[in-house]
């Protein structure tokens, strides 16, 4: 063990042991130069018998931490392999472990919950996201750090590991009993996204009832039925949260997230209180046909109410902003699922302040799934039947995905909106070809750089190359508009100047890519359209020519030998 008053690496002074476990202790440290505490976290040899199995264990832990940038995850800042031991310096994390609180109030306070689980499905979503993405798989109290500020922090990433997409499943069954997933057994399949979501679940349990799942008989009942003053709709979130099989629980961390921050929303009460309000909002106008219309039938009555109850959540969403405008086309949806309007007006009103992001996201896929009204169906599959209207939206869905996703778009999510394109039978023969395209390119950024088993790549920067051009050549003002054309130019800009030696080593040459960032810059230069004015178009514009300086500059340096060699030959 370390010496209290010495000094590890000439640089941080051991001030007290603040931790211990069954394989490691951890210490309180000073950098006195730096003035700044640490945690440092000892593993000795002694008394270890698969040591080098625990020592490279921490270092896949450390290697992972190194990349992660999160508020909600400590930083490692120094890793110090010596003989018989291994340290981890890292952040130095006042409070103590959710499990601390727990020994002392048993349960925690419904509102505080919400608040933590909140957080950790921010920072989950943030490990899912990494390329490739992290796995936590040991989200347990004892691993969340509660900070004086009432923050939480993630901690202990020794059973973390990195998705890997071609594989079948987990080659380790690790986590803790009680809150790890069945599929963290073996047989069921690889540890994924859910996976986190279950154990998250699990947590959030232990937390707001008390009573811990990995204690017999290591099973998790309603939360209602220890405690009935708490929420129904946190209990169908927990329930949900911790399905057995990964297809029933949420499937990513935004849509657990939207739920958490309307639990209200989902409690019985708060259902039967807006049935009674739609109830009255469609006796009212009802009545007002009735009395305006006499001569018409029953079911003329019937669907002309429908429509001014559709057409007034459409009119009173344009008047509101935000939650509020999201709510009104949920209502309109709710009324009528099979009808295009609401839906794409929802997929406008996402890209007013020019992003898409997670909480949209959300928001969009809770509606989808949902069953409005009682239907036995969600509202998604009342959609499909308006073919024509299912695919606009698929379409434009897929772009938003791709362009406006959080800021730099995730082709892997728009991949299955672009496929619905490409399988009807009734889209436009040139945007079924983009859209096939496009599907294309956005399997390429999970398979470029694989091999497959006879050891080529199965997917290569040439074919990549030739896709980017096949689109670049569609005429994509006309099919789509100005703000899409823009950002695909910026995309294959980007894509010059980021892979320029991968295209290179494709055999593409100097000339075809300088032709294609000047012709872009050409375009944009020329380019004279209604929309001009818009601050979107302008800022778009702008950055396709910084980056195309830049992409020009990034193929001079590429290229240098090249010219060298032609000067040479002179």
């Amino acid at each position: 063990m370390l010496e209290i008053g010495s000094v590890v690496d000439g640089k941080y002074k051991i001030l007290n042991k603040i931790g211990q476990g069954g394989m490691s202790v951890v210490y309180l440290a000073m950098n006195e130069r730096a003035n700044k505490q640490w945690a440092i976290k000892e593993v000795r040899k002694d008394g270890i018998a698969n040591y080098e199995v625990v020592k490279q264990g921490l270092i896949v832990e450390t290697d992972l931490l190194k990349k992660l940038n999160h508020k909600n995850l400590p930083s490692i800042i120094d890793v110090i392999d010596r003989e018989g031991t291994f340290l981890m310096v890292m952040d130095y994390i006042e409070g103590n472990p959710l499990s601390y609180a727990l020994k002392e109030s048993k349960a925690m306070p419904q509102k505080n919950v919400v608040v933590w689980a909140k957080q950790l499905c921010d920072v989950l979503s943030y490990l899912h996201n990494c390329k490739p993405p992290i796995i936590y798989r040991d989200m347990k109290p004892s691993n969340v750090m509660l900070k004086p500020d009432g923050d939480v922090m993630l901690i202990d990433f020794g059973t973390a590991r990195e998705f890997k997409t071609r594989s079948i499943a987990d080659t380790t069954c690790l986590g803790t009993q009680g809150y790890a997933a069945p599929e963290q057994f073996g047989g069921q399949g690889q540890t994924d996204a859910r996976t986190d979501i279950y154990c998250l679940g699990a947590t959030l349990y232990h937390l707001i009832t008390g009573h811990n799942p990995s204690e017999p008989p290591y099973e998790m009942c309603p939360i209602r039925q220890w405690n009935p003053n708490l929420s129904t709709g946190l209990e169908k979130i927990i329930l949900k949260c911790t399905r057995k099989n990964p297809q029933d629980r949420y499937q990513t961390c935004h849509e657990l997230r939207y739920d958490l921050e309307h639990y209200d929303r989902l409690d019985n009460r708060f259902r039967m209180r807006q049935k009674r309000k739609l109830a009255v909002f469609a006796a009212s106008a009802a009545f007002t046909i009735v009395i305006g219309s006499g001569a018409f039938t029953a079911y003329g009555m019937e669907v002309k109410t429908i429509n001014n109850s559709y057409n007034a959540y459409i009119e009173s969403a344009s008047l509101t902003m935000a939650e509020e405008k999201i709510e009104n086309y949920r209502n309109a949806i709710s009324i009528n699922p099979e009808k295009e309007e609401a839906y794409l007006l929802l997929l406008d009103s996402f890209m007013e302040n020019g992003e898409f992001t997670s909480d949209d996201d959300a928001n969009l896929r809770r509606i989808l799934d949902e069953h409005s009204n009682g239907r036995n169906r969600s509202n998604e599959s009342y959609f499909k039947k308006n073919d024509e209207g299912y695919i606009e939206f698929s379409y434009r869905l897929a772009l938003l995905y791709w362009y406006s996703y959080t800021e730099s778009g995730n082709k892997a999510y728009a991949v299955k909106w672009f496929n619905n394109v490409v399988n009807s039978d009734i889209t436009d023969e040139q945007r079924k070809v983009r859209a096939a395209i496009f599907g294309r390119i956005g399997d390429y950024y999970s398979e470029l750089g694989k091999r497959n088993e006879a050891g080529d790549e199965s997917t290569t920067y040439a074919d990549y190359w030739d896709d980017l051009m096949e689109l670049y050549k569609l005429d994509v003002i006309d099919l789509d508009n100005e703000v899409t054309a823009l950002r695909l130019y910026h995309e294959i800009i980007f894509q010059v100047f980021n892979n320029t030696n991968e295209f290179k080593n494709a055999d593409v040459g100097y000339d075809e890519m300088e032709n294609v960032v000047r012709d872009i810059m050409a375009k944009i230069n020329e380019m004279k359209t209604s929309s001009q004015r818009d601050a979107v178009v302008w800022e778009l514009k702008a950055s396709i020519l910084e980056n195309a300086k830049r992409a020009l500059r990034a193929l001079e340096v590429t290229f240098a030998y090249r010219f060298y060699e032609e000067e040479a030959g002179e």
